[in-house]
């Protein structure tokens, strides 16, 4: 299921395509919302600012105010180097028979998810229309929670689910996944799968009796 290469013959991908297998989506996270919903570097941004705060409220020296600046300053620059580096060397892959999640700020690693063994694909979208699909599979996959972040369900820490994270048009993407899982779901399994107007959308294969 995970494997690590230092060749890409398509895009995003360890190897060529099977014959009957097409591409059907590719996409990167942005960058921005990686950094604000996977880096958390809102909450360190108020965390350094009550540092000043109390800082400035306790009569503190100019030196040391400018040094937490400059330690902020640092941290917070950091991260967003960080998110920006994960988002470059993402790439989601649907095709019409798995997703590929090729990650790896460091070592490349293909993760091949076969939607057969795709149970539910979940839906949390953002006001900007960006958003996080995770992919809760029918059997444990192996894969450590460590391995996949940020590409992992948050504190979904004893059965990790890889997810596609802060990607645009997430609903759109949702979309394709739903009608690729419909086509692969043999006839008599298949689960309602549709796309509400609200924020959460589920829609996958039957758990196997």
């Amino acid at each position: 299921m995970m494997a690590n290469f230092d060749h890409e013959p398509i895009r995003g991908l360890p190897g060529p395509l099977p014959a009957g297998e097409h591409i059907l989506w590719q996409g990167s996270p942005d960058w921005r919302r990686l950094a604000r919903d996977a880096f958390h570097v809102r909450l360190i941004l108020a965390y350094f600012a009550l540092i000043l705060l109390a800082a400035l409220a306790s009569g503190a020296s100019a030196p040391g105010l400018l040094l937490t600046a400059l330690a902020a300053a640092l941290c917070l620059g950091l991260l967003h180097g960080l998110a920006l580096l994960s988002a470059r060397t993402s790439i989601y892959t649907l095709t019409n028979r798995r997703i590929v999640l090729r990650i790896g700020m460091a070592l490349p690693t293909a993760i091949n998810i076969p939607l057969l063994r795709i149970n539910i694909a979940g839906l949390r979208l953002n006001a900007d229309g960006s958003g996080d699909i995770p992919l809760a599979l029918t059997t444990r996959s192996g894969l450590g929670w460590f391995h996949l972040w940020p590409h992992a369900r948050p504190w979904a820490l004893s059965r990790p689910e890889p997810m596609l994270r802060a990607i645009p048009d997430a609903a759109g993407v949702a979309t394709l996944i739903a009608g690729a899982l419909a086509e692969v779901v043999p006839t008599g399994q298949r689960l309602p799968i549709t796309l509400p107007e609200g924020p959460v959308t589920h829609g996958g294969l039957a758990q196997p009796a």
